[in-house]
């Protein structure tokens, strides 16, 4: 049985869960959503996995992601455990690829990975990342310059990119 290790990190206005199993980081959760998001996304993608609560364990994982919220740190060097298809991590490994502050479409990811016509599934996998921030699924924005869908939700993504462009 898999154990993913989790803990609450709140950093000034920030309170959210991440979670962690031996490989790495393997989940941040949503804004003030709770532990519920992160054991319904268990059950889902991780079924019969273990879920214990243990703050020590995600030291490295919190002290990177305060260090961002405060400004001081745009790229991550943790170890992570995204699972997902071949495709999601190809979409994701393009998203890790933009650079803190900057945003790009839908189209341009779909473009990037060589499959311009998959913008749909681009979307899709997108939805699917477990880890908000570390795979920057914020930063990818609607063909029209307007936010879009968002785990997270809208506000969530407003205020991380008001972050990384110090706004």
């Amino acid at each position: 049985m898999e154990t993913i290790r989790w803990s609450q990190l709140q950093q000034g206005n920030w309170d959210l869960i991440i979670a962690a199993t031996d490989k790495g980081l393997c989940w941040i959760g949503s804004e003030g959503r709770g532990f519920d998001e992160l054991e319904q996304w268990a059950a889902a993608r991780r079924p019969g996995a273990e879920l214990v609560r243990d703050d020590g364990a995600l030291d490295l994982y919190r002290s990177q992601l305060e260090e961002y919220f405060d400004g001081s740190r745009t790229v991550f060097d943790m170890p992570v455990d995204l699972g997902g298809t071949p495709f999601q991590q190809k979409v994701w490994q393009a998203l890790r690829e933009i650079p803190c502050g900057e945003t790009v479409t839908y189209s341009d990811i779909a473009e990037r990975i060589g499959r311009p016509t998959a913008v749909r599934a681009v979307a899709a996998a997108i939805g699917a990342n477990p880890v908000l921030m570390l795979v920057p699924c914020h930063r990818v924005i609607g063909k029209n310059g307007k936010l879009t869908g968002f785990r997270g939700g809208l506000s969530m993504k407003e205020r991380l990119l008001a972050l990384e462009t110090g706004e």
